[in-house]
């Protein structure tokens, strides 16, 4: 077996790699900074910490949108550049396996597979790997038992929710909104409620700081805006039931979804996940007491874990190492690929 593989998670925010011959996992914004028409200026976390603030000769773009890649050449290009640098050279003939959302196309599933098959590594082996799959195995669940397992997973500009049984999906919703969207909805409260127009990176502080799935959250944070009236930068005290009621109607959105699938679940599965209890993924589940949200409208314990942003890429490596996964993952015929 090749030591040298690569799990790999092209979320909408960060880009997720995991090394398996050092056990390590990086982690980057996938952010890509331009100048000119095709020339890139800085990436990653570099680019990100241009966003909201570059002239007009920077452009500032997120090559993923939605869980499907949107810029398939300057994301190709970064990927080669990040891992170049991180790996010192060690990419060349390595193993990838790639973690793709649920209900996307054929054309899209082919688009993360040419990523990587068609790039400068030269590639051993490209596979693909439904993400909640690689999410429940990154879990330490065993997804081959005849087993139900819930997983939520919360990204970007996604939320999956998927029933798993026998290393197959049984039941799979892909909304397309996440974190994202709630940041856009604290945006748009805060100009409506207080003449205050802020970015998007200060929502997202308000929503990772002081915001709740729950009310009676006690906090609140000073943030900086322009006042709509005056046209002025100035501070203001935001309290954390404010970014409640923002994050409110799309957290309920989500519950609604999930109470659907539940719905739909068969009652033998639905037993197994009443039992084992709804695990919950991805960055937009680190939300203060959005556990307890989940709990109080399914009435079905909820599973947190550290890192949930990373269980997915973790659960890559172990998929295509341990022989027991090996049907999980799936290519697509170069024969295909012009």
């Amino acid at each position: 077996m090749n030591s040298n593989i690569y799990g790999i998670d092209l979320g909408t925010t960060n880009l997720k790699v995991f090394c398996k011959a050092t056990g390590k996992t990086l982690k980057e914004k996938n952010a890509i900074a331009i100048t000119g028409k095709n020339q890139i200026y800085a990436y990653g976390d570099k680019a990100y910490a241009m966003y909201e603030k570059a002239p007009d000769t920077i452009q500032v773009t997120f090559p993923v949108v939605s869980g499907v890649i949107a810029d398939f050449n300057f994301l190709q290009e970064y990927i080669y550049q990040f891992l170049e640098e991180k790996m010192k050279g060690k990419t060349k003939g390595a193993d990838f396996i790639v973690a793709v959302p649920t209900d996307i196309t054929d054309v899209e599933k082919r688009a993360f597979y040419e990523v990587f098959y068609k790039s400068k590594f030269r590639p051993k082996n490209v596979s693909l790997c439904e993400k909640p799959i690689a999410d429940a195995v990154g879990l330490g669940i065993d997804v081959n038992e005849p087993t139900g397992v819930m997983v939520v997973n919360m990204g970007g500009d996604t939320t999956e929710i998927s029933i798993i049984s026998l290393g197959g999906l049984v039941l799979s919703d892909l909304l397309h909104f996440g974190g994202n969207r709630i940041d856009e909805a604290i945006i748009n409260h805060i100009r409506k409620e207080f003449h205050l127009v802020i970015g998007h990176k200060t929502a997202m502080m308000l929503k990772e700081n002081i915001g709740a799935g729950l009310p009676g959250r006690s906090e609140s944070m000073v943030i900086v805006g322009r006042d709509v009236v005056s046209g002025l930068p100035i501070e203001m005290e935001i309290s954390a039931d404010v970014v409640y009621t923002a994050m409110k109607s799309n957290l309920e959105s989500i519950c609604t979804s999930i109470k659907m699938i539940l719905e739909k679940t068969p009652p033998e599965l639905a037993r197994d996940i009443i039992k084992s209890g709804i695990y919950i993924t991805g960055g937009g589940s680190q939300i203060y007491d959005l556990d307890k949200l989940f709990e109080n409208i399914t009435g079905i314990h909820v599973n947190t874990c550290e890192d949930p942003e990373e269980s997915a890429v973790r659960g890559l490596v172990k998929i295509v190492t341990d022989p027991k996964y090996k049907r999980l993952p799936f290519t697509i015929k170069t024969s295909n690929l012009k």
